[in-house]
């Protein structure tokens, strides 16, 4: 089943490079009693994810703040290592953004937004998509089509729904 406006965020736990290593964060300490924007990708480093999605959230960074925004959080189906390199790489860490491993697509899996694409390269990995999460529950839910595009997902379409 794909997760829609209204659902409540399945129990989760992600992978990030801490100062001691790999950590895990659960995804219930993040959103309880707060606003979040979360943003997924199907792979860090890929053209549209990395010329477009990332950006448009660090553009939109500071408008989404204003709106209540308490954290923007990019989750791939990636390891720690790739998120870490890539969310310096992109400018995103330096930010403010948090960019989080789903390394085994557990999460993914559990809102129904998993695709793969062989031809590709890409295995079990999540489809391009934004939400609003308040308190750990959907209020807005933006997804693509086509995993190519970032239209409905973007910073500036994220923004525009607030």
């Amino acid at each position: 089943m794909t997760i829609k406006t209204g659902d409540r965020l399945p129990d989760a736990s992600f992978t990030r490079i801490g100062d001691n290593g790999p950590e895990q964060v659960a995804l219930s300490s993040l959103s309880a009693g707060r606003k979040l924007v979360i943003f997924a990708v199907p792979g860090a480093y890929t053209p549209t994810c990395h010329s477009a999605h990332v950006p448009s959230f660090i553009r939109t960074k500071d408008a989404l703040v204003e709106k209540g925004v308490k954290q923007i959080i990019c989750v791939s189906v990636n390891d720690p290592f790739v998120m870490k390199a890539w969310g310096e790489a992109t400018g995103a860490t330096e930010a403010g953004l948090t960019l989080l491993s789903d390394a085994d697509s557990s999460f993914t899996k559990a809102i129904g937004m998993d695709f793969d694409a062989p031809p590709v390269g890409l295995l079990a990995r999540s489809k391009r998509y934004a939400m609003v999460v308040e308190d750990g529950v959907v209020t807005l839910l933006q997804a693509e089509e086509s995993p190519g595009t970032c239209e409905l997902s973007g910073g500036e379409a994220v923004l525009a729904a607030l």
